[in-house]
């Protein structure tokens, strides 16, 4: 197995990551940060979310930071609040040996831009955003990208299927000359197909992790029969039996996510609701408290849990199985990381079992049913 100082990262980064028990590369990081650190190209990654493609990308860019240069060098767009601050925490952790000080700054919606603005008068080396909040700062004239020599997309399929296309194809049309495009991806749909072909040179070096499993290897897939009437009490049954494991409940719709929060707050569980029309300042109090252990369960729709990153997640029930099939990966993919295993269980109702096979077809898995 090499080790981070064998691919090529400088001393006082594998020091950082040393103390942050990160030892031995994953395999998106051993196959993309010696090719990123020695080359000058652009790069397109097919990797699952929580493979370690932070540190993949991230410190290949920590490398070529100029920091006797003020301007920004590195963009790096995510479709989340939630992600953009953790990319931006853990550029910084890597950091925490270097010598020269980087420095780089978080921009996303929901927060002040004016607090944001002046941030950005700072010296800014790095520059992590979500598109929306940085097309409107490039217009405000607040940040300029011309310089920038790397532009890293960060969960691009996400990026797309939450409405970004627009400001993704705006911001991907500045500089296009000058500047290295690394893209990163769960799936490949045919829109990130187009980008790849209309902003990105032929000759972009690819790799994929894990191809044939398109789905974390540690996850175990179960479904359980039920009916409509039923599916309730199943749950409880399962929240009873996984006693103080944590997890995340995954609902189609922002109503039926309340309803089922409401109920199995009634039945004395641990568990809080992440939904589209909350505030800002309410989808903070619920992720700090899902974090921090206070709360059990996140019952949540597929857009709401976008950029969600915690560790030690034992399950992901499908309160309704997903209507995209790449949702189904997604949401497995928030369990069984970092080396550890994990459980998704889907509930299914009568003429759903076609919907099973075909994502065991398209996703290379097995899913068993199970008897509760």
């Amino acid at each position: 197995m090499p080790t981070f100082s064998d691919l090529g990262v400088q001393k006082d980064f594998v020091k950082a990551l040393k103390e942050l028990d990160i030892k031995t590369p994953t395999d998106i990081q051993e196959q993309a940060i010696p090719v990123l650190l020695q080359s000058s190209t652009d790069f397109i990654g097919l990797a699952q979310t929580g493979t370690g493609k932070t540190a993949a990308y991230g410190l290949p860019i920590l490398h070529q930071i100029d920091t006797s240069l003020n301007h920004v060098q590195a963009l790096i767009l995510a479709p989340t609040r939630e992600l953009v601050q953790q990319i931006k925490k853990q550029l910084f952790k890597f950091t925490k040996f270097s010598e020269e000080k980087i420095f780089a700054e978080g921009v996303y919606g929901g927060e002040k831009i004016d607090k944001q603005i002046s941030a950005l008068r700072r010296t800014t080396h790095i520059v992590i955003a979500t598109p929306g909040r940085l097309l409107d700062l490039i217009e405000r004239d607040h940040v300029n990208i011309k310089y920038i020599k790397t532009l890293v997309l960060d969960e691009a399929d996400e990026m797309l299927s939450m409405g970004f296309k627009e400001d993704l194809n705006k911001i991907l049309k500045y500089n296009t000359g000058k500047r290295q495009t690394w893209l990163f991806s769960a799936t490949m749909p045919e829109e990130i197909q187009r980008i790849i072909k209309t902003y990105m040179s032929p000759n972009a070096v690819r790799v994929e992790v894990n191809r044939n499993d398109l789905v974390n290897v540690n996850i175990t897939h179960q479904y359980i029969s039920t009916n409509i009437k039923e599916k309730f009490n199943i749950l409880v049954t399962l929240l009873g039996r996984t006693k103080d494991e944590r997890g995340i409940i995954f609902c189609r719709t922002k109503a039926g996510t309340k309803d089922l929060t409401e109920k199995l707050q009634d039945e004395g569980f641990s568990v809080g609701a992440l939904e589209g029309d909350m505030q800002q300042k309410e989808r903070d109090k619920v992720m700090r408290a899902f974090k921090n252990g206070s709360l059990r369960v996140l019952i949540s729709t597929d857009v709401s849990a976008r950029g969600i990153d915690v560790d030690n997640l034992s399950f992901v029930i499908h309160h309704q199985l997903p209507e995209q099939l790449e949702y189904y990966t997604h949401r497995s993919g928030r369990t069984a990381r970092a080396g550890k295993k994990g459980n998704s269980i889907a509930l299914i109702i009568p003429g759903e079992l076609q919907k099973i096979h075909d994502i065991q077809k398209a996703l290379n898995i097995q899913i068993k049913e199970t008897i509760i």
